[in-house]
């Protein structure tokens, strides 16, 4: 159990609200954070088999979307892995209409994962990132977000390098591409992925 916690904790150890792309690695070791957002789901165990057989940590951001996968947030938190939110529906129209509207979808996730895991986690990633553009339909809304939820404790991390496994394209070897043509040794890298797909899943092993 306390492994499980020093594993949180260390994952936990980025900077919050600070851009990712300008993190330096401590002491020269190279850091690479590996992040799945939108589950859990049906491949979600198959990423906890191959992150286990290599003996590493990972932070899931999940969402409420598939409500019948919910037993595997304790799975994930027992395994010693980071649970972090992304709001329960992951509906931009909804999230973004308003600060009331975003910070009750995160409360409702965030009271889901404490009910299962014992624990309330304040680490959140903004649904299409803090930069996005999907909110431009109400103009200044990520602004005031970013700055409140910091304000109410939460840490919120981006990502600077992209599997883009979201696309329509999206392939095991475009996955596996995408990642390691962009992992850089002058950085931590904060790889974004999406445990929702069998083809992310396909190309974690090799990642």
């Amino acid at each position: 159990e306390e492994a499980a916690k020093a594993e949180r904790d260390k994952s936990m150890s980025l900077q919050p609200g600070v851009a990712v792309g300008t993190m330096d690695p401590q002491d020269d070791e190279k850091v690479v954070y590996l992040t799945f957002d939108d589950g859990p789901s049906a491949n979600t165990q198959r990423v906890l088999d191959i992150l286990d057989q290599y003996d590493a940590k990972a932070t899931f951001f999940i969402t409420a979307q598939q409500p019948d996968y919910f037993p595997m947030i304790k799975k994930v938190y027992d395994e010693g892995h980071t649970i972090g939110l992304h709001t329960a529906s992951h509906n931009y129209k909804y999230v973004y209409s308003s600060t009331t509207n975003f910070f009750k979808d995160i409360e409702k996730i965030k009271e889901k994962v404490a009910r299962v895991t014992g624990e309330s986690p304040t680490i959140i990633r903004f649904p299409g990132g803090s930069s996005n553009t999907v909110s431009s339909f109400n103009p200044g809304i990520m602004c005031t977000l970013s700055n409140m939820a910091i304000e109410k404790g939460y840490h919120y991390f981006d990502w600077n390098v992209s599997s883009g496994d979201a696309g329509s394209g999206r392939s095991k070897k475009s996955t596996y591409q995408n990642v390691t043509n962009n992992l850089s040794k002058k950085r931590a890298n904060i790889v974004l992925m999406h445990d929702i797909y069998g083809s992310t899943v396909d190309a974690v092993k090799d990642i």
